[in-house]
Order: C-alpha cells, then structure tokens, then sequence
C-alpha cells in the first residue's frame, strides 16, 4: 500500500500541542489524548494522557524549551506527520542553547473531533552534555 502525504499548515491542536509541551500547562491540545493513547518517545512506550504529561513534565520541566513547527504533511486514515525543531537550555544554564531535530507521527483515530491513538517522536542527534 502507498501512501501520499501532502503537505500542509499545522493544524491548531498540533500548535497547541507544541505550545503546552514548552509551557508544561497542558489543556486542549492534550486533550486530543485518551488513556488509550501510546506515545514512543526513543524506546519509552508510554500509555495515556496522564502518564504522556508526566513523561513531558519528567524530561521538560528542568528546561526552558520552543517547539518550532517546520513542516507538516497530512496523509490518509488521520496520519500527521510534522518536522520541527526544539530549541532548549538547562534553567540554570540559560546561556548554553541547544537546537535538537525532532519528527512527531500522530495517527488519529475516527472520532469527531479526532482523537490521537498513536504518537511517534523521535529526536536528535543531541548534546546531551548540555541540557541533561
């Protein structure tokens, strides 16, 4: 099977997304998630809404952190693929700035509005010295 995605402006629940992950304050974005949604983050499997905040509070909250969205493509049965660009520093290390690629999967599930069942996210190559 071939797949065509095409590509296209993020919609806002992806802009959303993004801006609650840097935020830590997470509202209608997230709330595309249920607790049957799988995120695979690197070979963390992580299952729910709850559990995916925690993951971002876990990794994000010694960060100051910006999603920067770059490309978005939309293919059939609800997949989204978007191709960004996190750019982050330690909170007490301000100065050292670190920019890390990052591609998001998300497939959708047929409910209206949408609901995210899968979320693929791979990031890097990363200087982990700086910002772990």
């Amino acid at each position: 099977m071939t797949y065509t995605a095409t590509p296209s402006a993020p919609p806002e629940w992806v802009i959303q997304i993004m801006r609650e992950i840097d935020t830590l304050s997470f509202g209608e974005g997230f709330a595309r998630m249920t607790e049957e949604t799988e995120m695979f983050f690197g070979t963390a499997h992580v299952t729910g809404a709850e559990a995916i905040k925690a993951f971002f509070v876990k990794i994000d909250a010694p960060l100051h952190i910006t999603h920067e969205v770059l490309e978005h493509w939309s293919a059939p049965d609800g997949v989204h693929l978007l191709r960004g660009e996190a750019v982050m520093a330690r909170r007490d290390d301000p100065g050292t700035v670190v920019r890390a690629p990052f591609m998001h999967i998300y497939r959708l599930d047929d409910a209206e509005p949408a609901h995210i069942r899968t979320l693929h996210v791979t990031a890097g190559p990363l200087r982990t010295d700086a910002v772990l």
